[in-house]
This record gives C-alpha cells, structure tokens and sequence, in this order.
C-alpha cells in the first residue's frame, strides 16, 4: 500500500489535517487504533463540544516555545471554522463570551469532518495498530496490523494522555523520541483538584454547589495566573471552570488563592453593613453574597456567627482576608483520568511552524495536542487542532 499521506489518529486535528490534504488532491490514509473515530470530540463539552472560541490568539496558549503557534493560528482562525459547520447547518450557540457549543449534540462536528473527510477521497481505517516507522528513501515505511505501507509523509495526531479511557496514549512521544525529538515534561491540565483529608471532608459537605471567584496560584511569595470564573465543590475536592484553567498553573506544593468575592472590597463592604444593619448577623451577610450553604459552612470554619455590631474592626479584617485570600494548599489533581488536555509534549523547536514537518525529518509531521502547545479552556484547544490540522495539510 502506497499514499502520499498517512495520519495517525483520527481525532480533531487528525481528521482536520486529511481533509485538507485530500481536497488538495493528495491520496491520504487516517488509521487510529480506537474503534471509533473522534472519541474524545464526541464527549467534549459535556457532549455539546465546545469547538472553538472566538477570541482565540497566542495569548491563549502554553508552550516552551510561545511563537511556533503564532503563525497557524493567524493562517486558520475562529472565522473559517464556523463557516465550514455554518455550510453543514449545524446550529451551536455561545455559552459564555466567544465560546461557541453545539445546539445539539457533539456528534455534529464529528459528522462534519468525517462527510468532508468522504468527499474529500480520504479512507480511514479503524482497529489498526502501528508497530514500527523507518525512513525509506524519500518517504516513510509503517508496519501496521493492516500489513506494511509506504508513504511520502507521516502525521503524528496521536493527542496526550488525558483521558486514558478514550484510548490516549504515549505512541505521539514514543514515536518523536525515536527519531531524536525531544519531549518536554508531560503533566495534567484543565484538571480537578483534590484536597488533604481535612479540607476534604469539609468541602465534601459542599458538594454541588458553585459560585464565582477570583483564584491565582501562590508559588515562592509571588500570585500567578488570574482566573475569574465559577468554582465548584465536589466530593473530592475543587473543580468548575476556574480551577480547570488555574491547574495549568499550578505545580505541585503551591498553593491557591481564592478570592470568593470578587470585586468588592469585603473589608468595606462588612463595615459599611455594620454601620446601617448592626444587628445583622455575620452569616445573614455572607448569604447575601454567596451560596446559603457555602455561607453556612464559612461560619462554622472560622469560627462565631457574631451579630455585626459586635465584630470589632480586627474580626471584620479576619473575615475579609478569609473571603478575599483563602489559601488553600491542593493535595493533587485528578490526573490523567479527568484531565481535559496535556500540558507539554513535543518540543517544538525542531518543528517547522509552517508545515509542522520535524526539521531533520521532512516526512515526519506533527500536530494537535501532542506537541508542546496547550490551550486554556473555553475552545482554544479545539481551535489549535483545526488549525495545526489545516497548517500542515496544506503543505503534504
């Protein structure tokens, strides 16, 4: 068997990279080991897929190597995807600012890559292990379990580790340390976290319940990353959208900063309620601002549920500091198991960032997730598979 173009994986930038080179006339083969294609669009976005964001720029990403995304994201942007789903009729709605859901179900954006994937003259073939890759001449030798192929190039589209359920793997770093890449440290990102027993079991009481705030990662005196958005209590520790995206931050000892009033002045705020309702009590306050349950919890943490005529200023500067820069020291994170990406990979400085092809080794490319790029949440991921996808199957 004999193609221009073999791409390993069959997920978003997989698919996205074999539908451009096959509308470009090359003769393209996807093989991916899962039973399925696109597994992990499918259950994206709590099933909706949230498959891109609007406002995605390079500032949205992490990387060794902050530059090599500039160029691809620039060639494919937001825009041009939305006009491919629009031309399908999938309907899709925008949850939050610039992040853009399907109206219905995941399986739209699968459906579309896939269609355009048929028409574009690509063959996909599911089940199919890859045993080994060798340079032969110009071009590139797989032995597969579908027997032996020679190809003129070869795309790694292979993904992370995240989600080892959905068939993730190692094979992206395997394959590039074998032709003498470099693979930058690997570790969860847009993760959960998990807390010490004590905290634990306090925040387990909570479970369910959400609200906005304000967190920073606390590492050596200094506060990085910023994140204004809901936070979630479950039982085993802290999740929603803040603190998926801060665990690209954090490193394991740091702490968290909470800030559970974001954008008022709690000290300000308590003494000025002091001043016109004295009688109120702490808790009656907090539950003005914050989930009945959270505020209920708060008392009984820190202690005394005085009315506010009794709380001298020192108390008042107590609960501000409680409210405004909870410090939290995590246990962990949920791992592999729930993470939504891969933070490292690929180390892209021996990657052209226009054809993805490794420098020393033309016919060897390189895109998605399994490179050293990683975007925050709300889509950028999505959209930096559809554009290292579109970037190198341009150039095949």
């Amino acid at each position: 068997m004999t193609y221009d173009a073999v791409i390993i994986g069959a997920g978003a930038a997989g698919l996205m990279c074999a539908l451009t080179a096959g509308y470009a006339g090359r003769r393209v083969l996807v093989i991916d080991h899962a039973n399925k294609a696109g597994k992990k669009i499918l259950m994206s976005g709590g099933g909706r897929c949230n498959f891109t964001n609007l406002a995605t720029t390079p500032a949205n990403f992490f990387s060794g190597n902050p530059a090599f995304c500039i160029s691809a994201l620039k060639r494919y942007r937001p825009e041009h995807f939305v006009e491919l789903v629009e031309r399908h009729g999938v309907d899709h709605v925008e949850k939050a600012p610039g992040q853009l859901f399907c109206a219905g179900s995941a399986k739209a954006i699968l459906d579309v890559l896939l269609t355009e994937c048929h028409w574009a003259g690509v063959e996909i073939r599911l089940k199919t292990s890859v045993e080994g890759i060798e340079r032969v001449g110009e071009g590139l030798r797989l032995t597969t379990s579908l027997g032996r192929i020679d190809s003129g190039a070869v795309v790694i589209a292979t993904g992370g580790l995240s989600i080892p359920t959905m068939g993730a793997s190692g094979f992206g770093y395997d394959i590039a340390r074998r032709f003498g890449l470099a693979v930058t440290p690997t570790r969860p990102a847009l993760v959960p976290f998990t807390l010490p027993p004590e905290w634990k079991a306090r925040t387990a009481e909570l479970a369910g319940v959400a609200c906005e705030a304000a967190v920073q990662v606390v590492s050596s005196g200094k506060c990085l990353g910023h994140y204004q958005e809901p936070i979630l209590f479950t039982h085993r520790g802290l999740s929603g959208p803040a603190m998926l995206q801060i665990s690209s931050v954090w490193q394991p000892g740091d702490s968290l900063s909470i800030d559970l009033l974001p954008g008022i002045d709690a000290f300000a705020a308590l003494a000025s309620a002091r001043r016109e309702t004295p009688r109120r009590r702490i808790s009656t306050w907090l539950g003005e601002h914050l989930p009945k349950r959270l505020a209920q919890a708060l008392v009984e943490w820190h202690g005394g549920d005085e009315r506010l005529a009794e709380c001298s200023n020192e108390a008042l500067a107590a609960w501000s500091e409680q409210l405004g820069d909870w410090r939290l020291k995590p246990a962990g994170t949920e791992g592999w198991r729930t993470a939504e990406v891969t933070l490292g990979g690929v180390d892209t400085r021996a990657i052209s960032s226009k054809s993805f092809a490794v420098n020393d080794v033309p016919p060897l490319r390189f895109i998605g997730e399994v490179l050293d790029v990683t975007g925050e949440l709300g889509g950028h991921n999505f959209q930096w598979a559809w554009a290292s996808g579109v970037a190198c199957g341009q150039t095949l």
